[in-house]
């Protein structure tokens, strides 16, 4: 009969049989030992800071039944034995009220050991992706991301995506942690610099809003696959260099934006080189005497930014031409049956129609090109064109349009800018339709007033009657347009509306009315439970808004939120206790003063 001293004997005499390598050293088969439970401490060093208490009771249980099938690592420190592998399993076992844990004693080197615990964590399957980046970032003052990918058995893209997240200021990883921003946009809003990122975070305001953040990255990004100048260009901005080979170039930190997609995350070094290639492109057009104009309309060439891009072309001695001002011919595009596929996607065509699409489409491009070849005989000249705001260009051929006498040669005002008696009948007509469309808007505006302050006026709030189903599919929509937000518009209700593409306001309406279901009312009144709770100073026992919510929920999530409230319970038990030790050694000290 073997007895439990035995089993202890045999278990402090096996050794590991497996040597592991520790910076590409073999490191010896170590013996196992029981080492009492008092004389181990954790690390306060340790990477690790985040614990699940359900999965500790599961790993407690565990134990209770089996033991701990895989001893943990631990180094001497004076009388007591330091934690460096398996603190979950030292935890794990306390809850278990086991008096001894089996333990592997080793010897490291102080920078080993936060090496080794950071590469043991980083192993697990759970880790909290913003200490997991933490942690990645830790080992890249040592290693090559190639070398920490191969040690942690991970790809090199992800390894650059995790200490890029490392790069995120503590206001977004805190939304990061708690689930409400994904790894992925976190990711995107660490391309920028701390002081970008914490504009973002003010401008946002403490309530997180993915699409709006998601508008701020837009904004502050450049596609470099669409810029108007060399990409690879190193002497256009000399300090710069090349976008190429830029750390600001999403693609240089792994797929970030997909594979491959180059985009600028330094907006002034990207404006600066846009600026640096118009410049560049007014004095290749002034040198070759080609002719150079904007894609700018005489009806939008008031807009402030617009005439800016006209000044300065006329400080630069150009005669200004806009679209209305020349007839232009480009190099046509050769069709190609992918293409036609790709315009007519939308079309249920036979391979018989496609290809029918296909040889009309050559035709047209066979007479665009006779026109193209034929430019300059028909007195066109070489020109560019260049779109006002991204200075994108392209080559074309050009010829200005003649004027007579009495026709203007300033640029209109746009339509509704001005008179009446100085547009043409056409005009007039346009501007007669527009204003009748704008009355109509006021007056609608004033009905609609004049009804809600007549109804506010009645007894109808103190109506007795169950609410009608139009009532609902009002009250539905209120909540919906005035409290839901754009993300979870799409991840609740998606479907809320329908198929609202071809619909009018009241269409939509009607259409809602007739689906209707009480369900999708329900919903919508649960989803603004969930948001309309007060967090900070307000909570469960102080607020009634949120007293009433913690009640109602507690008939679906009774026992989930049982172990929360166990779990704080138990925390406040034994400050409470420690607190009364306090207080009564206090108290001893005011009765030996007094006596």
């Amino acid at each position: 009969m073997t007895t439990k001293a035995s089993t202890t004997r045999k278990r402090r005499s096996t050794t590991t049989t497996a040597k592991k390598e520790l910076n590409g050293k073999k490191v010896p088969a170590l013996q196992i030992e029981n080492i009492p439970i008092g004389k181990i401490k954790p690390d306060p060093k340790q990477p690790r800071k985040t614990f699940d208490d359900k999965q500790l009771q599961q790993l407690s249980d565990s134990i209770k039944e089996f033991g701990v099938l895989q001893p943990i690592t631990v180094r001497k420190s004076g009388k007591d034995f330091i934690i460096v592998m398996g603190e979950r399993r030292f935890r794990a076992s306390k809850i278990a009220n086991k008096k001894t844990i089996p333990s592997i004693v080793r010897t490291y080197e102080n920078d080993e050991v936060l090496e080794v615990q950071i590469i043991e964590n980083l192993q697990r399957k759970d880790v909290e992706p913003t200490e997991e980046a933490e942690a990645i970032a830790y080992l890249s003052d040592k290693y090559q991301p190639s070398e920490i990918s191969k040690r942690l058995g991970r790809t090199d893209n992800f390894i650059r995506q995790r200490l890029k997240l490392a790069g995120l200021i503590d206001g977004f990883k805190h939304f990061v942690r708690n689930g409400e921003m994904t790894i992925s946009l976190g990711v995107s809003v660490a391309l920028f610099t701390p002081e970008e990122q914490k504009m973002m975070l003010e401008t946002m305001g403490e309530t997180f809003n993915a699409h709006q953040i998601n508008r701020m990255i837009k904004d502050q990004s450049y596609d470099l696959e669409k810029a108007s100048f060399d990409v690879a260009d190193k002497t256009l901005v000399p300090k710069a260099g090349s976008c190429v080979e830029c750390p600001f170039n999403a693609a240089n930190q792994g797929n970030l934006f997909g594979e491959g997609k180059m985009v600028c995350t330094k907006s002034a070094c990207f404006e600066t080189k846009k600026s640096k290639s118009f410049l560049n492109l007014i004095e290749k057009t002034k040198k070759e005497n080609i002719l150079l104009f904007p894609e700018i309309r005489r009806y939008w060439a008031d807009e402030e930014s617009n005439q800016l891009i006209i000044s300065q072309l006329e400080k630069n001695g150009f005669k200004v031409y806009l679209l209305d001002d020349v007839e232009i011919i480009e190099n046509p595009i050769e069709p190609t049956i992918e293409a036609i596929k790709i315009e007519y996607q939308h079309y249920d065509y036979s391979e018989d129609e496609l290809k029918a699409e296909l040889d009309e489409a050559m035709q047209d491009y066979e007479q665009a090109l006779k026109t193209y070849n034929s430019a300059k005989d028909n007195g066109f000249v070489n020109g560019i064109v260049f779109h006002p705001e991204t200075y994108q260009h392209k080559s074309a051929f050009v010829k200005v349009i003649e004027k007579s006498e009495n026709e203007s040669t300033e640029y209109s005002a746009p339509l509704a800018n001005r008179k009446m008696a100085d547009c043409t009948p056409e005009e007039q007509i346009v501007k007669i339709n527009e204003r009748e469309i704008r009355k109509k808007h006021i007056e609608n505006n004033k009905q609609f007033e004049e009804v809600v302050q007549m109804i506010r006026e009645t007894n109808y709030i103190d109506t007795k009657k169950t609410l009608s189903t139009d009532e609902m599919v009002a009250f539905s929509i209120s909540l919906f347009e005035n409290n839901v937000d754009y993300v979870s518009q799409q991840k609740y209700f998606s479907k809320f509306l329908g198929d609202t593409s071809k619909m009018t306001k009241v269409e939509m309406v009607e259409n809602f009315k007739k689906k209707f279901k009480k369900e999708v009312f329900h919903k919508l009144i649960r989803y603004i439970l969930t948001r309309q709770v007060h967090f900070g100073e307000s909570n469960h026992v102080n607020n009634l808004t949120n007293i009433s919510f913690y009640n109602a929920i507690q008939g679906y999530y009774k026992s989930k939120i049982a172990e929360i409230e166990k779990a704080y319970s138990e925390k406040r038990d034994k400050r409470e206790a420690r607190l009364k030790e306090r207080i009564a050694v206090l108290e001893k000290k005011i009765q030996e003063l007094n006596d």
